[in-house]
C-alpha cells in the first residue's frame, strides 16, 4: 500500500492547510491548499509529513521529518522548519487550531522515537544486567522498584517498559498494595507509590496508558496520585471525580465503548491538567493529548454511524413532552456533537453535516434562537458557525426556502437585540458568511435580495445592519 492511500485511510490523521515556501526576495509563496498526514514512506520505515492537495489529491509537499531540532510552532496554527532538501523555508498554516497541534505531536513522538532507536543502537550492549526481572510486587520490596524506575537511565527505561508490560499482574498488585497501605495509613509507602506511579507514566508508554487507563485500574490509579510527599496535605482527586463531576446523559448512550471512552478521556484530562499538571513533561503530555484526540474520534465515530441513536436524538428534541430543560440540554449535546466531529477527516465531517442537516437540525437551532437564555442562543450560533465553516451552502438553500425564512429572521433580529458584544459578533459573522460574494452561486443571489428585504422590514436601523455584514 502506498503512503497516500495508508494516509487517506487513517480517520484521525488529515488536517487542512495552506502551504508556503520562502523565496528569494524573503516573501512567502502560497504552494496550494490541501490536507496535511503523517505517515510511513512506501516501503519504508521513514516517518514523512505528507500534503495532498484539495482538488486533485496530488502531492503538494512531501518531508521527511528529521530528528533534529528545526521545526517551530507559532501562534497555535503555523508549523514552520528549514528545510534542507528544498534549501529554503517551508512553512503549514493549519485551518485549525487542534489540527496545528495534533501534527505537531505527531511530528514530536517521530523524533523522540528515532531519539529512542539510535540511542538503543547504541548502548544495548551496555544495559543494565539488574533489570533482567523486577521483584515481587511487595511491601518489602517497594524501595527497589522505586529506585528502578527514577534511577534508569534511557536505555533501561525501554527495558523496565517492557519488563512491566510483560508481567501482567504487575499494576493490578501495585494497587493492592496501595489499597492495603491506604487502609494502614502507611504514609511512606503511599509516598513511594505515588513516586513508581509517576515515574511509569513519565516513561510515556503507549501501551502501559493502555492498561492504566483501563475501567479497573483508573480510579487507583488516580488514588494513588493523591499521596504526593512534595504537597503538605492529601489530595482529593477521587472524591472530586465520583460525587461533584456527574456525567449528564442529555439522552441514553446504549454503546458501552463510548461510555468508557467518555469517562476515560474526562479522567485522563483531569489528570493531565490536574493530577500531574506541575510534573508531565511536554512529551508526555502530548501522548495524553493524543489519548484524548483519538477517544474523540472514537466516540463520534460510534455515535455518528449509529442511525437509531440520531434518530432517537431528533425525535427526543422534536418531542412536544420533552421538558423545555431535556431540549436545552440536548442542545448542548448537540454543540458538542458538532465539535467532536473535528476529530475526523474532513470528508467524513462533512458526511456528518450532511447527516444532521437532512434530520433537522437548523429546525432544531432556530427553537433555540428564539429562547430568552442567553447561553441557548450562543450555542445555537455556534452550531450554525460550524456549519458555516464546513461549507456555507449547507446553511444557504435552507434560508432561502419557506421553512428557513423564520432562521434568517432570527439572525436579522439578532443584529439589533442586546444580547452582549459576543453574541452580536456571532450573529455578524453568520450573515456576513452568508452573503459572501466569492462562494454565493448565481442560483442564490436572490437570497442576497431576500436578506435585504428582510433587514428593511424587521429594523429601521436596516441600513447600519447592511453596513455592518457587507463591511
Amino acid at each position: 500500500m502506498g503512503a497516500h492511500e495508508k494516509s487517506q485511510g487513517n480517520a484521525n490523521s488529515m488536517q487542512r492547510v495552506k502551504v508556503y515556501r520562502l523565496n528569494e526576495d524573503g516573501k512567502w509563496d502560497d504552494q496550494g491548499t490541501g490536507h496535511v498526514a503523517v505517515d510511513y514512506l512506501e516501503r519504508s520505515e521513514e516517518m514523512a509529513l505528507f500534503v495532498f492537495d484539495e482538488e486533485d489529491n496530488e502531492t503538494l509537499l512531501l518531508h521527511r521529518i528529521s530528528p533534529d531540532d528545526i521545526y517551530r510552532k507559532q501562534e497555535d496554527t503555523i508549523i514552520s522548519w528549514r528545510d534542507s532538501e528544498y534549501s529554503t523555508e517551508l512553512a503549514l498554516s493549519f485551518q485549525e487550531n487542534t489540527g496545528c497541534s495534533y501534527i505537531w505531536d505527531n511530528i514530536c513522538n517521530v523524533q523522540r522515537s528515532m531519539h529512542f532507536s539510535s540511542l538503543n543502537n547504541e548502548t544495548f550492549h551496555t544495559m543494565n544486567s539488574e533489570l533482567r526481572e523486577l521483584p515481587a510486587v511487595e511491601l518489602s520490596t517497594l524501595p527497589i522498584i522505586l529506585k528502578t524506575v527514577t534511577e534508569s537511565g534511557l536505555a533501561d527505561q525501554m527495558r523496565l517498559t517492557e519488563l512491566i508490560l510483560n508481567d501482567q499482574d504487575f499494576f493490578q498488585k501495585l494497587m493492592e498494595l496501595f489499597r492495603i497501605c491506604e487502609d494502614l495509613e502507611n504514609i511512606d509507602g503511599l509516598h513511594m507509590i505515588f513516586k513508581i506511579i509517576k515515574g511509569i507514566i513519565l516513561l510515556n508508554s503507549p501501551q502501559i496508558f493502555e492498561k492504566i487507563f483501563g475501567d479497573e485500574l483508573i480510579m487507583d490509579i488516580i488514588g494513588s496520585l493523591e499521596y504526593d510527599p512534595d504537597v503538605s496535605q492529601v489530595q482529593h482527586y477521587r472524591n472530586f471525580l465520583k460525587e461533584h463531576i456527574v456525567f449528564k446523559e442529555a439522552i441514553v448512550i446504549k454503546n458501552p465503548m463510548v461510555l468508557s471512552k467518555i469517562h476515560q478521556t474526562y479522567r485522563v484530562g483531569y489528570l493531565k491538567d490536574v493530577v500531574l499538571s506541575r510534573v508531565l513533561d511536554e512529551a508526555t503530555v502530548a501522548s495524553l493529548n493524543s489519548i484524548i484526540h483519538s477517544n474523540n474520534a472514537t466516540v463520534i465515530s460510534l455515535l455518528k454511524d449509529d442511525s437509531t441513536f440520531i434518530q432517537e436524538l431528533f425525535a427526543s428534541l422534536r418531542s412536544p413532552t420533552t421538558s423545555s430543560e431535556s431540549k436545552k440540554n440536548l442542545v448542548y449535546f448537540l454543540h458538542e456533537f458538532c465539535s467532536l466531529s473535528k476529530s475526523l477527516q474532513m470528508v467524513q465531517q462533512l458526511r456528518l453535516f450532511r447527516d444532521l442537516m437532512n434530520e433537522g437540525i437548523f429546525d432544531i437551532i432556530t427553537d433555540a434562537l428564539q429562547s430568552q437564555d442567553k447561553k441557548l442562543v450562543l450555542t445555537g450560533t455556534d452550531i450554525l458557525i460550524m456549519f458555516l465553516n464546513q461549507d456555507p451552502n449547507l446553511l444557504r438553500p435552507y434560508v432561502v426556502r419557506q421553512e428557513g425564512i423564520p432562521l434568517l429572521g432570527l439572525l436579522v433580529k439578532g443584529m439589533i437585540t442586546d444580547f452582549g458584544e459576543e453574541m452580536h459578533c456571532q450573529f455578524l459573522e453568520i450573515l456576513r458568511s452568508l452573503l459572501d460574494s466569492f462562494t454565493l452561486s448565481g442560483a442564490q443571489v436572490s437570497m442576497f435580495w431576500m436578506l435585504i428585504c428582510v433587514l428593511l422590514y424587521v429594523s429601521a436601523d436596516c441600513w447600519k445592519i447592511l453596513s455592518l455584514v457587507l463591511s
